[in-house]
């Protein structure tokens, strides 16, 4: 296994992600490197489609850096995740430690004392349940959920942020201890301090998750946006 000085990273996207790797430079640190991949994905964001993902795991995989070390691989498609769960870790193997929106967002809300949310997703409201029902059945209460309703992950990459933000303020719930805000599409790495001061509440997003997570786990200090970047569980 080849090494050296820098932390490096490996993420499979989506094929038609077009925000992904901008919210990576933003959140990761300097000694840190990101190696990408990525798997055909067929718009829309249904079920169906989000479940083809699983079986393009594998061979992406094997294409991150080969026998290079890696402090972690992440798989960047939330709604993919909460469809597939455990089967992305059975697809990837065990390479490095494996990080999906899902399984991150439930860490950092565990690390923060978390347990009620609102759930805000650009997508379709079918597939908006995937990701809420996802959360319950890991024990959660998702007390109001929020969509969108768009079809094609590319809109939602191209959604202004005013739009996104004023749709953060609609989609908050007075019992809720956090926004999760959905989609490593969706432009919202930005704008998390903002929703934050408008909410008065930890507003967390599939990518600050995702990226936040990896690091947390490879035990690597960083800092970013919003409060979930001031958890460290190490």
């Amino acid at each position: 296994m080849w090494r050296d000085n820098l932390n490096r990273f490996g993420l499979i996207a989506l094929a038609t992600d077009l925000t992904i790797e901008a919210d990576a430079t933003r959140l990761l640190p300097d000694d840190a490197r990101l190696h990408v991949t990525r798997i055909a994905f067929d718009n829309p964001t249904t079920e169906e489609n989000l479940r083809n993902t699983g079986p393009r795991l594998r061979a992406a995989a094997a294409l991150l850096v080969p026998d290079v070390e890696l402090k972690g691989i992440a798989f960047g498609c939330t709604s993919a995740s909460a469809v597939l769960g455990d089967g992305v870790q059975h697809a990837i193997g065990d390479r490095a430690p494996i990080a999906t929106p899902m399984a991150a967002a439930m860490r950092g809300f565990t690390a923060m004392g978390i347990d009620r949310i609102a759930l805000m997703t650009p997508y379709l409201h079918a597939t908006t349940d995937l990701v809420g029902d996802h959360f319950e059945e890991h024990g959660f209460k998702v007390v109001a959920r929020h969509s969108m309703n768009y079809a094609d992950d590319r809109d939602m990459a191209l959604l202004p942020a005013d739009e996104i933000v004023n749709f953060a303020v609609e989609a908050n719930h007075p019992d809720a201890e956090a926004l999760f805000i959905s989609c490593t599409a969706l432009p919202a790495v930005s704008l998390i301090d903002r929703i934050e001061q408008r909410l008065g509440k930890p507003v967390v997003s599939s990518n600050l998750a995702l990226f936040w997570s990896m690091l947390d786990v490879a035990q690597i200090p960083a800092s970013g946006p919003g409060r979930l970047f001031e958890v460290r569980t190490w």
